[in-house]
């Protein structure tokens, strides 16, 4: 799943991101690329969208959209 994010320009901020994703229940790893601002995550199951939104904006940061 890719999570394209917008607001993020340095280490810390994707520090900031895969954290947040990777405490969310069925999150096995996130990574980001700042170069495209997108997030690619592998689950265990299922995550609802709001929960993946909430993260991102937990960390700071806007969720622009989602690709399954």
């Amino acid at each position: 799943m890719r999570l394209t994010i917008e607001g993020m320009s340095c280490n810390h901020c994707k520090m900031r991101v895969e954290k947040s994703l990777k405490a969310l229940e069925g999150v096995k790893d996130a990574e980001v690329d700042l170069g495209t601002g997108v997030a690619t995550i592998s689950t265990s199951k299922e995550i609802e969208d709001r929960l993946l939104k909430e993260a991102v904006e937990d960390a700071g940061y806007l969720l622009k959209g989602i690709e399954r």
